[in-house]
């Protein structure tokens, strides 16, 4: 997909009007606070703009449940025979729309209760797990893909973050998918956030070259830690590579988790914000750093390509050889960076996902 035409929220036109009644819209997603990613910000901020339309909408999450943590990856907590108890939440909740946002322990029995109650309900395809078992384990990618089309088929409609990944999953067989695109607080994140000032707080020199995410195997990060750059590596998160990655590249700054303004001002102190993974579904991370006036370095790929323009640009580059996409970044335009994150909110990102809500319930209430 050429990247020039890839959508964002403030571009798309609603299809139904939305001429809908504040709705009762419930969300059953296995990732959720306390974890830190893409899904949780996602949901949270979603809920944030459909409250603010006057909805109603309910979260439910492995904090409700005994859980256990994830094999390999214990930050993970992964909910313990959720059935009955979820089936109880859902019943009082008494919900107009029910979204299952993942396809773990309770998307998998919130599915369950929906077919056996007869109720329209929406998914969305967040993670590239297939992709992260191999990196993890080597193991072939043909049945966890089998087992993602069994899980989506039963829904009204499976929403997915990029235009460039839809036309993947269509590819493998699923169906009935939508886009479903992401947006960004531009007054959280932005170019005059308190800035960190790195060479005082660390002594080291730039320019910044900055990686935020999942310190994991599936994010590829070596492909970004292991090049001969100018400047300083600086790694915020955490996750269960950090500690043999810190050993192995002592020469990088490892700060661990920054949240809130601390997170926006380190973004905002970087010269260049490098993307290495090549199996996310989006990026949120992408537009947090544009929005703070930093050009973006990443492969070309689901992501990067249905955000950025193709190439080299003033907001970025994306290509084949990452380093020659760091070093054209540090040429980046900040300002053009900025405005090129604008096009993403939140809000419309909302109105795209209760378009899709409403589109759904109109036709299961017609067929």
């Amino acid at each position: 997909m050429d990247a020039v035409s890839a959508v964002a929220p403030s571009e798309v036109t609603p299809r139904t009007g939305l001429a809908a009644p504040p709705l009762r819209i419930l969300m059953v997603s296995d990732a959720w606070y306390p974890q830190v990613n893409g899904v949780v910000r996602t949901v949270s901020r979603l809920r944030d703009a459909l409250e603010a339309m006057g909805h109603t909408v309910g979260i439910i999450g492995p904090h409700l449940f005994r859980t256990m943590p994830c094999p390999t990856y214990p930050e993970i907590r992964l909910s313990i025979l959720p059935g009955s108890r979820l089936n109880r939440l859902i019943e009082h909740f008494r919900p107009d729309a029910l979204h299952i946002v993942t396809e773990g322990p309770l998307g998998l029995a919130a599915r369950r209760w929906a077919l056996r109650n007869g109720q329209c309900f929406t998914s969305s395809f967040h993670t590239r797990f297939p992709e992260y078992i191999r990196a993890r384990t080597g193991f072939p990618m043909g049945l966890p893909y089998r087992f993602l089309r069994w899980f989506h088929g039963a829904a009204a409609l499976t929403l997915v973050p990029t235009a460039s990944l839809q036309e993947e999953l269509r590819g493998r067989g699923f169906m009935h998918l939508e886009c479903w695109t992401r947006g960004v607080d531009a007054d959280r994140f932005h170019p005059e956030a308190a800035v960190i000032d790195w060479q005082a707080m660390y002594d080291v020199q730039g320019p910044y070259l900055l990686y935020v995410g999942r310190v994991a195997v599936e994010k590829n990060l070596e492909a970004f830690l292991s090049l001969d750059l100018p400047g300083t590596r600086i790694v915020v998160g955490d996750g269960p590579d950090r500690v043999d990655l810190a050993a192995r590249y002592p020469d990088v700054l490892f700060t661990g988790y920054l949240t809130g303004p601390d997170l926006a001002a380190a973004y905002a102190a970087s010269d260049v914000f490098v993307f290495p993974s090549v199996t996310d579904t989006f990026g949120l991370v992408i537009l947090e750093a544009l929005a703070c006036g930093v050009p973006v370095a990443a492969f070309d790929v689901t992501g990067p390509r249905d955000i950025l323009p193709p190439g080299i640009s003033a907001v970025g580059a994306i290509g084949p050889d990452l380093r020659r996409n760091i070093l054209a970044a540090l040429r980046g335009d900040r300002a053009a960076c900025r405005a090129h994150a604008a096009r993403f909110s939140w809000e419309a990102c909302a109105r795209m996902f209760l378009d899709a809500v409403i589109r759904a319930l109109r036709t299961a209430h017609t067929a």
